[in-house]
């Protein structure tokens, strides 16, 4: 939780885990890989990974969940933008030139190919 991270929150799986909010998720993680049968009939929120549901009640949750409006927001948002701005507003990383040739290299061939364990093999065998 962004406002108060030593907030007590209940564990979706096992009812009286209480766990502080900072570290909800990774309670989720391992209470999840020690109560399988529990975590099976459960549904993970598509808006909030912390949302655990029971599966029945999924779609009731999606149309009342408050971090939807989140998502929604980013979406409309995004939408509004134009095409050049979208690409601005991406990454700009580009990978840095290479000198390797490895085509060339295969059509000349190696002189000296590397063998595994053949050092160690020939100092056993002098």
């Amino acid at each position: 939780d962004m406002l108060d991270p030593e907030r007590l929150i209940q564990c979706p799986l096992v009812k009286h885990h209480r766990i502080r909010a900072r570290r909800f998720p990774y309670h989720l993680v391992k209470c999840k890989e020690s109560n399988p049968e529990i975590a099976k009939k459960l549904a993970t929120c598509p808006f909030n990974a912390r949302h655990l549901v029971p599966q029945a009640d999924l779609s009731d949750h999606i149309m009342k969940c408050n971090d939807k409006a989140f998502v929604e927001q980013d979406v409309v948002s995004r939408a509004c933008e134009s095409p050049q701005e979208q690409l601005n507003n991406g990454s700009t990383w580009q990978a840095p030139p290479c000198a390797e040739d490895w085509e060339t290299d295969l059509l000349e061939g190696s002189e000296s190919t590397f063998v595994w364990a053949s050092l160690h093999y020939s100092e056993q065998n002098s």
